[in-house]
């Protein structure tokens, strides 16, 4: 059996900056993590999208304004089997900051008709 393609090294992805926390365990109280591909909004520069989990097909992705990240780690990336990688990131959003979480789905009756 012969491999066609091998892993290959991920590119690095830009990601804003953000001032790491002295202590940890403060911004575990204060903000909840995320963890996911991030992606540019297509039209608001001041909001992010995070794709939880972006080689599954059930997927779902968050929306999250950039005032309320208020650290960002960067995680290993992902790489899929024709070598292709995928930057990973655990975002920390502000407790009670309204954001938005989308699931695509196909439309279909939900009774069927015999």
């Amino acid at each position: 059996m012969t491999v066609e393609s091998y892993p290959q090294e991920a590119l690095n992805f830009q990601i804003q900056a953000y001032k790491k926390p002295k202590e940890i365990h403060v911004l575990r109280k204060t903000h909840v993590s995320f963890s996911g591909s991030p992606q540019k909004h297509p039209y608001d520069s001041n909001k992010v999208i995070l794709i939880a989990d972006p080689f599954s097909t059930n997927n779902h992705y968050y929306e999250f304004n950039k005032d309320d990240i208020s650290y960002v780690e960067e995680l290993p990336n992902l790489v899929n089997l024709d070598g292709g990688a995928i930057a990973v990131v655990r975002v920390w959003v502000k407790k009670m900051s309204v954001a938005i979480r989308c699931s695509p789905f196909i439309v279909e009756d939900t009774v069927k008709s015999a």
